[in-house]
């Protein structure tokens, strides 16, 4: 089944850019940018990828981030991260990337994008991969800052699709960044956010009421919520689920607990992501690999989230019509 999982075509709709940095690559960039690293050698900075929770996880995340300096640091680690892809058996990825992380330690905001775009531009002739990109916000930060930056991005004409909502969930509810939706689908952008990994169903509510979203990243928790499965289901509202970052990050204990298996019997519109793969374990390959390995799912069910992740995604329609195609072939050389 390995070699059949990294032959299904597939999409990644939930992929943080920077959660693609490989400790090996740090260190080369911190090396290559003269930064002194505080866990200076492979086996003390692999050392420090254990995590109690999401916060636990995002002080290393950003600590790495450091590393990032020029725009070929940024195209170094999409294009590492696109290789990787490959050998998954992707055909479309949808990036996210987290434009304040930058700014707030003195990365202006050109050197990322143009690095990651111009990286993602040559995807599809070096990979065979189509790609969009994504400005994740970060939750922790005000509103007032989300949109100082949404108008840069605009105003620069930023190659993004969309935007997302990311970081500390817990306390950061969706109904503190209503304007900066409103900007941004005014701005004729696709509206994606994280809620339901640690925050209550009410995020994911909100999520879909007050921010109008047309995907929910993660949505694990709103099984918690009879009445909001009913109408995830009712609606087939996406949601990017990511298992192995779910385990990683404890809001599930483990992989016998996830409730990937009761999101599908419900007939939720669900798809399989790897999220920081750096940090939690695997790429998306490792991810249906554990699947298949805990519950023993078969080519059809396989096939169904697969399936899923190309629907949900914002490739043009052809684009989806030409994936599903080959999805259709691979799943009759199963049978």
């Amino acid at each position: 089944m390995t070699t059949a999982l990294s032959s299904m075509p597939k999409a990644e709709l939930h992929l943080h850019i920077e959660g693609t940095l490989e400790p090996e690559l740090i260190l080369a960039l911190a090396a290559r940018n003269g930064i002194a690293m505080p866990f200076p050698t492979l086996a003390e900075l692999r050392a420090q990828y254990e995590f109690a929770d999401l916060q636990s996880f995002l002080n290393l995340y950003y600590a790495n981030m450091a590393v990032l300096v020029t725009a070929e640091d940024f195209a170094d680690m999409t294009r590492a991260y696109l290789g990787r892809a490959q050998a998954s058996g992707l055909r479309h990825v949808e990036i996210m990337f987290d434009p304040q992380a930058h700014l707030l330690r003195g990365v202006d905001l050109a050197t990322a994008v143009n690095g990651i775009a111009g990286a993602l531009a040559a995807s599809e002739a070096e990979f065979g991969i189509s790609t969009a990109l994504i400005a994740a916000f970060l939750r922790d930060q005000s509103e007032a800052s989300a949109l100082e930056v949404l108008a840069e991005l605009l105003a620069m004409d930023a190659p993004i699709v969309g935007i997302g909502l990311d970081s500390a969930e817990v306390g950061n509810p969706p109904s503190k960044f209503v304007r900066l939706y409103e900007r941004a689908r005014d701005a004729g952008l696709r509206l994606v956010a994280h809620a339901g990994e640690e925050g209550s169903p009410s995020y994911v509510w909100d999520a879909l009421d007050l921010l109008d979203v047309e995907r929910i990243d993660h949505g694990i928790r709103s099984m918690e919520d009879p009445a909001l499965v009913e109408r995830l289901a009712r609606e087939q509202v996406p949601l990017t689920v990511c298992p192995l970052s779910n385990v990683r990050l404890r809001a599930v204990d483990v992989l016998a607990a996830h409730p990937l298996p009761a999101m599908l019997a419900a007939r939720l519109n669900v798809c399989v992501n790897s999220d920081d793969p750096a940090y939690f374990g695997g790429y998306v390959d490792s991810n249906f690999q554990a699947l298949v390995d805990e519950f023993n799912f078969d080519a059809d069910t396989l096939a169904t989230l697969a399936a899923n992740s190309i629907r949900s995604s914002f490739a043009p329609e052809e684009r989806k019509a030409e994936l599903l195609a080959e999805l259709a072939v691979w799943r009759a050389a199963q049978a």
